[in-house]
């Protein structure tokens, strides 16, 4: 092979390797190569080099971010240290959305805030065609706002499960079989807001937000997405070989499902499936196990 052919050849491999991790995978180095802005950006900051951002909540705005991308299944994460001292009626969101009205797809983490000395609360929710109204509520066994701590989803086509520190803490199963919607058409974005909600957030509303200790900041670090790009190859999503389809990711291994029922054992604090206000009759996914 002459050495225009072995440089040409090394081209059409690196451009090729180039394409496929971006199909696959979208690690930023940095806050701005893959998220952008969404709502008051006057109100994000980026630190440590863009590493880092914070993001501020005053009585003029609170603010937002979005991924450049959109995924279709795949593992995101990101490093969170929520608002400290007396957060009451500020709500810290971490999610996944399809952007789509009617029929959207969404996957939610949301942090509400409390008053000073009280457990922090995580509410999850689950969005499947439309249809939500999905929240489990638990109240962190640590607090969220000392330091850093992981909050990760994975979206695979048999279950979604939400992960904090890699301790599960809410699995939605693929029961399509069983005539339940699973969210598997549409792809969707990563998200994070930081905004007042005091209408509902802490104890459903009786504890007001307290502008006096404003501004309220959140911090976020060591964003991670790897899932298949809307824009790239079909045949991505439905590649068996990714490693969110893997065997080790399509169900619970012991030790996991020992954790899982320790949370909502010890700290959950509202299913909706229990609600018999709301669903005298438990939604069918209820029943379906993990």
């Amino acid at each position: 092979m002459t050495g225009s052919s072995v440089w040409w050849s090394g081209l059409v491999i690196l451009c090729f390797l180039a394409l496929f991790s971006r199909t696959v995978i979208g690690r930023p180095a940095t806050f701005l190569q893959d998220f952008r802005a969404t709502w008051s950006d006057s109100h994000i900051r980026q630190i440590e080099g863009g590493k880092a951002i914070q993001l501020i909540l005053d009585q003029n705005s609170g603010c937002g971010f979005g991924s450049k991308y959109r995924y279709l299944f795949g593992h995101v994460s990101m490093k969170i240290k929520l608002v400290p001292g007396d957060s009451a009626g500020t709500v810290t969101a971490f999610y996944m959305n399809s952007d789509t009205d009617t029929v959207r797809d969404e996957l939610d983490f949301e942090f509400l805030g409390n008053r000073s000395g009280q457990p922090y609360t995580v509410q999850t929710n689950v969005y499947a065609h439309g249809k939500g109204d999905r929240e489990q509520r638990i109240n962190l066994w640590f607090d969220p706002s000392a330091d850093f701590h992981t909050y990760s989803i994975l979206w695979n086509h048999h279950h979604v499960v939400f992960y904090v520190d890699e301790v599960p803490i809410r699995v939605y199963k693929n029961n399509e079989a069983k005539g339940i919607p699973f969210p598997k058409f549409q792809p969707m974005g990563v998200y994070s807001t930081l905004w007042e909600a005091d209408d509902w957030a802490t104890r459903g509303g009786l504890e007001k937000i307290d502008w006096s200790k404003a501004p309220f900041y959140a911090y976020y670090k060591d964003f991670d997405i790897e899932g298949c790009l809307a824009s790239g190859p079909t045949s991505c999503a439905s590649n068996p070989n990714n490693w969110w389809e893997g065997a080790t990711y399509q169900q619970l291994n012991p030790d996991q499902v020992r954790r899982y029922h320790w949370v909502r054992m010890n700290h959950m604090i509202y299913d909706y499936c229990t609600d018999k206000a709301r669903y005298p009759v438990a939604p069918p996914e209820c029943v379906a196990g993990i």
